[in-house]
Parts: C-alpha cells; sequence; structure tokens
C-alpha cells in the first residue's frame, strides 16, 4: 500500500477497537467521534491528504527504493543534504498545519523508526539482538504507510538514583516470561501521547536500565490483546473554532499504557534482555540527530506561529510605539531566528555516518534543544504580557449571537478590528498560552525531549572544547 489518505487512516483507527479509556470509561464505537480524540483525528487525517496535494506531492513522498511504491518522505532516508533539505520542507509543512503544536505528528515516529532502521547493523552478532527484525518492519511501516507512537517512560514511582522495584506486581513494564511465540510483558509505561488512536506502539528501554527484564525494544499493535491506554483529562474546550481555535483541533491526549501480559511476537522484538544494547543504542545510533532535527523544525514552526500571534495583537490595539512592547517583540524574533540558525547550521555541517547515512550535526541541534525548553515559556510570557487584560475578556461566539452583540461591538472594538475579530484573535492568543491546552503546551515543551538539565549536561560533556583549552594555552604562552 502507498501513502495513505485522510480517510484511510480514520478507516484504520476507528477499525482497530484499541482499548482506550477516558473519564473513567472504556470509549465504545468510533474513537473518530469521541470528543477528546475527534479534533486530532481530523487533523491528522488532513495531514494525511496532504501527500496527495497535486502541489505537493513531490515533497510529501518519494518512491520506495524496494517497492518503486509512493511513499511517505517522512520514511525517507536521507543520503544526501538535498535529502536533508526534502525532509526539513515536508517536516515544515505538516507542523504548519497545528502551528507546530502536535509533538507527535506522524513524522516525529516515522523518522525515530527510520533512523533507528538506518543503524540496525550495530545490532549485529549482539545477544539477543534482531536487526533484521527491525530492518523488516521499517519497510513494512514505510510501505503501509503505518502511524505510531511511543514510550520511552517508565513511571515515577521513585525517581533516585539508586531505586530499585521490589513490588511484588510489575510497576515498570518488565518482561516477564519467554515462549514459543515471544516475550511477553507486564507493566506500565507512560507517556504515550495519541495513545490509541495510531497503528502501532514503539517502546523501547528509557536508558539506565540495571535488569535485564527492563530492556527491550519492540512495536506492537495498538489494538494488541492485554493493552491498554488510560488518558488524562482532555483538555479540548469543544467544537468551537471560535472558543478554542487549538484546543478543538490540536489537542492530542497523553496517555498511560498498561501491558497486562502482552505476548509480543519474535518478529517484533528488536532486542530483548541486553544491558549494554539496551543503554547504548538510542546514543549510538542515527537516532539523536535525526529526531532532534525533526523536533527543530517542528518548534521553528512554533516560533514562527507565536511570533505572528504576538505581532497581530500589537497591530489590533495598536501598541507598536512603547519601546517595551518593541523588546518584547525583538525578543520573540531573536528567539525564532536563533533556532533558525541552528537548524540551518545542522544542515551545512551534516556528515555522512558510518553507514552513508547524511547525519545533521547534532551538536547544532543539541544546543537547539537546550534553548527551547527555557525560551518557549518566556515567549508565551510575552504574548500573556502584550494582551493584558484583553486574554480575559473573550466572550464566546455565543454571547456574539445574542442580544447583548450590540454592547459587545461597542466596547470591544479594536483600533484595527471590530470586536468580534478582535475577541477571535485574543482568544487564540488565550488558547495559545492560558487555557488548559496552551499550559500543557508549555509543559510540553519543557520536558520534551527530557530532562532540560541533563540535555545541558548531555551537551556540555559530548562537545569537543580541547581544542579551545589549547587555543587558550598557546595564547599564553605567547
Amino acid at each position: 500500500m502507498p501513502a495513505i489518505t485522510g480517510s484511510e487512516y480514520v478507516s484504520r483507527i476507528d477499525q482497530q477497537k484499541a482499548n482506550i479509556w477516558c473519564n473513567g470509561e472504556k470509549i465504545k464505537g468510533k474513537v473518530s467521534e469521541h470528543p477528546a480524540f475527534k479534533g486530532v483525528i481530523q487533523t491528522q487525517s488532513a495531514m494525511y491528504d496532504l501527500q496527495h496535494d497535486t502541489d505537493l506531492k513531490d515533497m510529501m513522498t518519494y518512491r520506495s527504493p524496494t517497492t518503486g511504491n509512493i511513499v511517505g518522505a517522512s520514511y525517507m532516508q536521507p543520503w544526501t543534504k538535498e535529502d536533508l533539505a526534502k525532509r526539513r520542507e515536508m517536516i515544515r509543512s505538516w507542523a504548519r498545519m497545528s502551528a507546530g503544536m502536535l509533538g507527535r505528528s506522524p513524522d516525529y515516529l516515522n523518522t525515530i523508526l527510520m533512523a533507528f532502521a538506518s543503524s540496525a547493523k550495530l545490532l549485529e552478532g549482539k545477544e539477543n539482538c534482531f536487526p533484521d527484525h527491525l530492518t523488516a518492519f521499517y519497510e513494512k511501516a514505510k510501505e503501509e504507510d503505518l502511524s505510531f507512537t511511543h514510550t520511552f517512560i517508565n513511571p515515577q514511582v521513585n525517581r533516585s538514583e539508586l531505586y530499585f522495584e521490589l513490588s511484588d506486581e510489575p510497576i515498570a513494564a518488565k518482561i516477564i516470561d519467554e515462549n514459543d511465540e515471544g516475550i511477553v510483558v507486564k507493566g506500565a509505561r507512560l507517556l504515550a501521547t495519541q495513545g490509541g488512536i495510531t497503528d502501532e506502539v514503539l517502546v523501547f528501554s528509557p536508558g539506565g536500565i540495571l535488569d535485564k527484564a527492563n530492556a527491550f525494544a519492540f512495536s506492537i499493535p495498538s489494538n494488541a490483546k492485554g493493552m491498554k491506554f488510560i488518558c488524562r483529562e482532555s483538555f479540548s474546550g469543544g467544537d468551537s473554532r471560535f472558543n478554542y481555535p487549538l484546543s478543538s483541533r490540536f489537542e492530542e491526549m497523553d496517555t498511560i499504557v498498561v501491558f497486562d501480559n502482552v505476548t509480543v511476537p519474535w518478529e517484533r522484538v528488536f532486542f530483548y534482555k541486553n544491558l549494554e544494547v539496551a543503554n547504548s543504542f538510542k546514543a549510538t545510533s542515527a537516532f539523536l540527530p535525526f529526531t532532534l532535527h525533526q523536533a527543530v523544525c517542528r518548534q521553528t514552526v512554533k516560533a514562527e506561529f507565536i511570533l505572528g500571534v504576538a505581532q497581530a495583537l500589537i497591530e489590533t490595539i495598536n501598541i507598536s510605539e512603547y519601546q517595551n512592547v518593541q523588546e518584547n517583540g525583538a525578543e520573540i524574533i531573536a528567539a525564532l531566528k536563533t533556532m533558525e540558525a541552528l537548524l540551518t547550521k545542522s544542515e551545512t555541517d551534516a556528515q555522512p555516518d558510518e553507514f552513508g547515512l547524511m547525519r545533521p550535526d547534532a551538536d547544532s541541534l543539541q544546543a537547539a534543544i537546550c534553548i527551547f525548553p527555557k525560551v518557549y515559556p518566556r515567549l508565551t510570557e510575552i504574548v500573556q504580557l502584550l494582551g493584558s487584560s484583553g486574554l480575559i475578556t473573550i466572550p464566546t461566539n455565543k454571547d456574539f449571537g445574542s442580544e447583548i452583540r450590540g454592547d459587545l461591538d461597542q466596547y470591544l472594538q479594536s483600533a484595527s478590528r471590530n470586536a468580534e475579530d478582535r475577541v477571535k484573535l485574543f482568544r487564540l492568543a488565550w488558547d495559545l498560552t492560558m487555557s488548559p491546552f496552551g499550559t500543557r503546551q508549555t509543559q510540553y515543551e519543557r520536558f520534551f525531549f527530557g530532562n532540560p538539565v541533563r540535555l545541558s549536561s548531555q551537551l556540555y560533556f559530548n562537545y569537543e572544547k580541547d581544542s579551545y583549552v589549547d587555543w587558550v594555552s598557546e595564547f599564553l604562552r605567547e
């Protein structure tokens, strides 16, 4: 099957009937019609349709080197810098459809699977490792245009460095048995964004594993027997795009994944019970540079959108003459241009890896991923400051359809917009920065790629600094 359409995506998700629990009830019927999922499924349906847009098809797809089918470019292995540029434009096109709000848009996990499969040779000859399973599954996913969520994180029972789980029943997902069919997994994992509305779940060890039972990597269908998804409260305020311009379309649910004696077939197991591989494969494979490349592409689009919202607020209430407002706008611009520059440098400095894959420069991308978690909360704060009390005075669309419309038209007009258009804009700014959806976005970006302090430590220790110290030593000798 070549690159799928939006209707094919929706049909597959509805037909799989994954075991999803939301607000204390198991979802029955079509998940695409459930209030908590309807908006994001419609959005992703439109994303898949973009692969068939006449004007964009060449950018959104490519010809599979194995079958000749036209498949999604998010699965493309880049061998040249031109390939990297194509991937960037594909990612940006999908990101613009959600203003960068979908952290788990299809291209994110497709990129991860591509990166892992491209480094499968690192698993060759190692105990309990199956590189051929990984490459075969990548081919299957590419040719069928499968959608994915993933879960790397163990439940936060005790985060001390020397914690050992002593519970009689597993808490963190672990292997409890293996048989002729495959490995048997029991326990839970966090944080599967879009859990239950994708074809598959990628499950990889998070690193720092001390017990072989927690060391594994596999993919499993979302409707596998014994697996359930437990949702947090939905942050979608409703269907109205006037009242909830972002959350009505882009609220992507976060879930806990529970494995209750789930059998993972051997052909879907990539490795298991190998501590060295479980703790090193993510770091030594192509995972980091390509996953960061996708993330920074999306975050750059998100920064562009925030700049647009901020400037629209400035023009609407005519506050551009104030120097503090100019400083705020310049701060957003500086953050955006920094992200753009690091993204560009990552592609300019890209080099072929040991397998011939054109890897973007990881140092540049790690710098970007260290910056954005700190910058994003500040960008949303700037929007709040610019909007001021206007972000509180935001009547609903029903107010504008009532007999008080005249009062609203008179008292909520602005320098450049009528009252209804002004409120639409301010509700957008509120949904971006102050609603439950908006505050989740801030928390999400803070921890998108893990603990920000750990990310800074990784950049510090991985960056080559000796040449700078040698320069200083030479300078002092002179």
